[in-house]
C-alpha cells in the first residue's frame, strides 16, 4: 500500500523560504517520476514542479527559479525547497506520483505567506 506524508508547510512571511517533505512508503521514489501538487483557496489543484527517476525537474512557470524540486532515494523522500514565497503559493501542498494516482493523495502540509 502507497502512503505518501507530507509535512514542512506553516505559516511565513512574503520573501521568506520553507522545505516541503514527503515521506514515501510501498513506492520507490528512485524509480517513480514524482511531483509536488498544490491547491489554493476555490482553485482546483495543480502540479507545481516534478521530478524523474533519473533527477530531471520541470517547474511551472510561476515557481520556477524559486522552488527547487528534489529527492533522497536512501531516505526514500522527496523535498520542495521553497523560496521567496509569494501571498500567491498559498495552498495546501501535495506530493503524488507524475501522473498521479488518486489513491495516493495524503492529507497535504498548509503553506500561508503573508503580505
Amino acid at each position: 500500500q502507497v502512503q505518501l506524508v507530507e509535512s514542512g508547510g506553516g505559516l511565513v512571511q512574503a520573501g521568506g523560504s520553507l522545505t516541503l517533505s514527503c515521506a514515501a512508503s510501498g513506492i520507490m521514489v528512485s524509480i517513480a517520476y514524482m511531483a509536488w501538487y498544490r491547491q489554493a483557496p476555490g482553485k482546483q489543484r495543480e502540479l507545481v514542479a516534478r521530478i524523474t527517476s533519473g533527477g530531471s525537474t520541470n517547474y511551472i512557470d510561476s515557481v520556477r527559479g524559486r522552488f527547487t524540486i528534489s529527492k533522497d532515494n536512501a531516505k526514500n523522500m522527496m523535498y520542495l525547497q521553497m523560496n521567496s514565497l509569494k501571498p500567491e503559493d498559498t495552498a495546501v501542498y501535495y506530493c503524488n506520483t507524475y501522473p498521479f494516482r488518486h489513491a495516493y493523495w495524503g492529507q497535504g502540509t498548509q503553506v500561508t505567506v503573508s503580505s
